[in-house]
């Protein structure tokens, strides 16, 4: 599923490019020092004297001594260090008699004729360092230098779609690949549209949360249409200096019409393509902006792109700007949503053919048991599955590893060094029995599966693993109140046993707050305040909080006050049936603090003896209380 290294080429500058101008400038300095070494050394002896000057000092016997070689003769006066330099005449045969009769001690020395071959080497190194120079420019073009290359495109290109990924292997998003599959027929076959009069879409957006594989997909259609692929994050058209981003769109467009037919996709579209409405360089001359024009004119501008097509992903498609959104450009989303448990387990098919499975492993139940996980969540659960065989020596996976793999994705990896005191296990135990006494009583809440108190994660010192028996779409107001009687389940339980409470149940009271403040504000839940939305999500796909519209003074105290109301009646509702409960819950407390654990056969015989309370049901849930 991943990309052939064979087919794909790239303009960005390799990093080990660098190392040949280190090289070449290296030459060029060695060069310079070849050709300056000669002046070195022959300055180092101090000035030059004329050769007459040097007869009349030795006739006036000034001269002690003398070194004599076939270039020069350095010599030094008498009662004076310094030493002097003359150069001989290249025949003089009364030199020898002139250093006799004074007597001049004086020696031989061999010629330093040599010293023309640095500057020799010096001048043939220097043109070979600039032709080495020019060369390096000419080899690497596009990959030359980053500031003589810093407008040219970094899309990766797959040549021939040779991506390495084709439709089969990509598997939970029908919907989604039968709307690329048109586009994979155009590519191949444009005759059939084109005789009719019919015209592409020239821009497709993929959208959805992430991990649910719309990079995957846009692989998928340049493999199956085999026609070049050019790939490309949003962010590497935005550089410091303004104009870089729009030089490079237009760069990466004139690299895609000249292998038309192709495909274009843009990852993280929202990083240049965000809305200019309300923004404080809206209008000026910021770089973002400018790519985003750059864009918008290459896609649908007085030159027609023929045989280009462009896919874009995002996950924040209300943070785009209309005019990329309009017709003729991005004018067909395609959405990527989070797969249904047929789509899981096409998935989970997928990811585990190269993985080698026992003969217990049951994939359809695993896929039901993985309600709301994307595409990547359930590559990586199979991986971790995978990681956990290896590491115990397991010739196969077994269900039991896809198990503990799920609850490691789910609520983090075992922590059994952090050591509890007793007081401490005692109100984990308690906590988490509550919880699920009370998930067993109310409707539409998941089973069951597992008790633990051995800490995980990042602060949990025990969990209850509650699993959905079926994908569920619409909530309806029971449910979200049984949901919020879950949640305060474990604060009930430890207010009942120990008269006290403890910090255990903070994470469970902001789950219970935001959900109960969705009902309120988003959901029109509200008794007295009616149907009325007073918040809106920021992101679709991303989460995150909600902005709350303007209110009033008045109308904001009413919004407190009916979630305070809301999160006081779901825990009055738990304290209520856990009060009912006592026994088993003090009976599933003590057989935690002996096995720390309870699954399976067991925990489903205890909760069966559950005591429930009267409570109204829902025609939106199929389970039923008991």
């Amino acid at each position: 599923m991943g990309e052939q290294s064979g087919g794909e080429r790239t303009n960005t500058p390799k990093s080990g490019r660098g190392w040949d101008y280190i090289a070449v400038l290296v030459l060029v300095l060695v060069a310079v020092n070849l050709l300056v070494l000669p002046a070195v050394l022959m300055s180092a002896s101090g000035p030059s004297e004329p050769y007459s000057r040097f007869i009349e000092q030795l006739e006036q016997g000034k001269v002690a001594r003398a070194l004599v070689a076939g270039d020069r003769i350095e010599y030094e006066l008498a009662g004076e260090k310094k030493r002097h330099r003359t150069v001989p005449l290249p025949t003089d045969p009364q030199l020898a008699g002139l250093l006799r009769r004074h007597k001049v001690e004086y020696t031989a020395a061999p010629s330093r004729g040599a010293d023309w071959l640095p500057g020799v080497l010096g001048w043939l190194m220097l043109p070979l360092a600039v032709l080495g120079f020019w060369w390096l420019l000419g080899r690497g073009g596009a990959q030359g230098p980053q500031t003589l290359t810093m407008s040219r495109s970094r899309a990766r290109i797959y040549a021939q779609g040779s991506t390495g990924v084709a439709f089969g292997d990509v598997a939970g998003v029908d919907e989604a690949k039968g709307e690329l599959q048109e586009i994979v027929q155009f590519l191949k076959q444009p005759e059939r549209y084109t005789r009719i009069g019919a015209k592409i879409p020239k821009g497709v957006l993929l959208v959805g949360p992430p991990g649910t594989g719309k990079t995957l997909l846009a692989k998928a259609v340049a493999g199956e249409a085999g026609v070049p692929f050019f790939s490309i994050s949003g962010s590497e058209f935005v550089e410091l200096f303004v104009g870089v981003g729009a030089a490079r769109v237009r760069d990466l467009f004139e690299q895609a019409k000249q292998q038309a037919p192709c495909i274009i996709f843009i990852d993280e579209l929202d990083a240049i393509g965000k809305s200019r409405v309300g923004s404080p360089m809206a209008g000026g001359n910021d770089e973002r902006e400018q790519t985003l024009n750059q864009l918008l004119a290459e896609m649908d501008g007085f030159a027609p792109n023929t045989g280009v097509i462009l896919l874009a992903a995002t996950n924040r498609p209300e943070s785009l700007d209309p005019a990329l959104l309009r017709p003729g450009r991005f004018d067909r989303r395609v959405l990527v949503d989070r797969p249904d448990k047929t789509g899981r387990l096409a998935i989970l098919q997928v990811h585990a053919r190269p993985v080698k499975l026992a003969p217990d492993v049951d994939l359809v139940a695993m896929a039901g048991r993985t309600a709301g996980f994307a595409g990547a969540d359930l590559a990586n659960l199979i991986n971790e599955a995978a990681l956990l065989a290896a590491r115990q020596g397991k010739a196969a996976v077994t269900m039991a590893d896809l198990a503990e793999a799920l609850e490691r994705v789910v609520a983090g990896l075992e922590k059994r060094s952090r050591v509890l005191g007793d007081e401490e296990r005692a109100t984990v135990a308690h906590h988490e029995s509550g919880h699920a006494i009370v998930a067993r009583l109310v409707p539409c809440t998941g089973r069951v599966e597992k008790i633990s108190i051995v800490p995980r994660g990042m602060a949990a010192l025990g969990y209850t693993l509650q699993l959905p028996e079926e994908d569920r779409f619409l909530m309806s107001e029971p449910e979200m109140r049984g949901r919020l009687a879950v949640l305060m389940g474990g604060r009930a339980a430890e207010h009942i046993i120990f008269g006290e409470l403890s910090t255990g149940a903070a994470d469970d009271l902001q789950q219970a707050t935001d959900l109960a403040q969705r009902m309120i504000t988003l959901y029109g839940m509200g008794a007295d305040l009616g149907p009325v939305a007073f918040e809106k999500p920021q992101s679709e796909f991303l989460g995150g909080t909600a902005l709350r519209r303007p209110v009033s003074e008045a109308v904001a105290e009413q919004i407190d006050r009916e979630v305070r109301a809301v999160l006081e009646s779901a825990y009055a509702h738990a304290l209520g049936l856990l009060r009912a409960n006592g026994p088993l819950l003090e009976e599933m407390a003590r057989l935690l603090l002996v096995q720390e654990v309870l699954e399976g056969p067991q925990l489903r015989a205890l909760l069966e003896r559950a005591v429930s309370l009267a409570q109204p049901r829902t025609a939106l849930c199929a389970e039923s209380a008991p």
